[in-house]
Parts: structure tokens; C-alpha cells; sequence
């Protein structure tokens, strides 16, 4: 049994040194002992060496992917819990996430409260799985469909542009222009 006072080991895993330092002092006062990380290969090494329980994982590491990074971790810690963060959030990348063996999925910007939140949320027995999810109260709009859809299709080729591009149907830059974009975001409903 350990030590509910305890410092729970956290590696930060994200391109991004900047925010790998604000999250990493976010999480120390809240209880978390954080190493970081900018690189796959320095990720590998420090898990090897201090065999964290917790990690927060970028989606994208400069030019290497982060869902592939979710096995290798999960073969030097087989207990280790992985939230993935991204500041490109879709169904697809989510689905793929979880398949890999992430525990959660947060869309960036996020805070500490919420990733705190989605690394300890569910360390308990899991619960009885007889209820289905609910459904979302309204259809998703057109326009974020169409980004989950090529989310999905950009997954399965592996983040491959052009086979993307090719099997939508569209040009190369068409694609690569609506990538460029933030996410389609769901607006409100202001009830008029």
C-alpha cells in the first residue's frame, strides 16, 4: 500500500518546453513529483529510469507522433496511466488514443485541475458497465463532421497527407489548408 501523502511520479512528455515547465510547477503543488520530457527518445529514458505511474503525453513531438509513443511506454511501465493532450482534438485521434492504451483524452488548452482530474479519475474498481452513454441533445453540425471525418481517414493512413488527400478525394493542399485550421468548434445554442 502506498502513501496517500506520498508524491505521485509524473512524466510530462511535450515539444513544447515552455509548457512542460508551467505544468510540471502546476502539478508539483498539487501533489505530483513531474519529470519532463521534449522528445520521444528522452521520454523512453526517463521512464526506463524512474518508472512514473502518471504521464501526460503530447499528441504531436515535433515530427514524431505521440500515439505511437503510448505502447512503448506502456511496455517499460505496464501500470503507467497516459493522458494524451492535443491541441488538435477529434473523435478519430481519441478512439485511437484509448485503443493504444491512453487512460484519457484531453483537447489543449487544458488546465491543471482537469488533467489532475483525468489522471486519478477511475483508479478505483471500475464501474458496472450497464448503462449505455447518453447521446448528445443535439446532431453534431456539418462542418465539425466533416473534420472528424478526415481526423479518422488521417489516422488510419497513419498521418500520411497525400494517401489522405487521395482517398477523400481532394487536392493535397485542400486538405492541407483545412488541417492548418483549428478544430471546428460547437457553438452554443443561443436559443434564437
Amino acid at each position: 500500500m502506498t502513501d496517500a501523502n506520498a508524491p505521485r511520479q509524473l512524466l510530462i512528455v511535450d515539444d513544447d518546453a515552455t509548457f512542460v515547465r508551467v505544468l510540471s510547477r502546476a502539478l508539483g503543488s498539487r501533489g505530483f513529483e513531474a519529470i519532463g520530457a521534449t522528445r520521444a527518445d528522452e521520454a523512453r529514458q526517463l521512464a526506463r529510469r524512474h518508472q512514473p505511474r502518471y504521464c501526460v503525453l503530447d499528441l504531436k513531438l515535433g515530427e514524431e507522433n505521440g500515439l505511437k509513443l503510448i505502447s512503448e511506454l506502456h511496455a517499460l511501465v505496464p501500470e503507467m496511466r497516459i493522458l494524451l493532450l492535443t491541441g488538435y482534438a477529434s473523435i478519430a485521434t481519441a478512439v485511437e488514443a484509448i485503443k493504444r492504451g491512453a487512460h484519457d483524452y484531453l483537447a489543449k488548452p487544458v488546465d491543471a485541475d482537469a488533467v489532475v482530474r483525468a489522471l486519478l479519475e477511475g483508479e478505483g474498481p471500475a464501474p458496472a458497465d450497464d448503462e449505455p452513454p447518453e447521446a448528445p441533445e443535439a446532431p453534431l453540425a456539418l462542418r465539425r463532421l466533416e473534420w472528424e471525418h478526415i481526423q479518422r481517414v488521417l489516422t488510419e493512413c497513419d498521418g500520411n497527407i497525400s494517401e489522405t488527400a487521395r482517398r477523400l478525394g481532394m487536392h493535397r493542399r485542400t486538405l492541407q489548408r483545412k488541417l492548418s485550421k483549428h478544430p471546428v468548434r460547437e457553438r452554443p445554442d443561443t436559443g434564437e
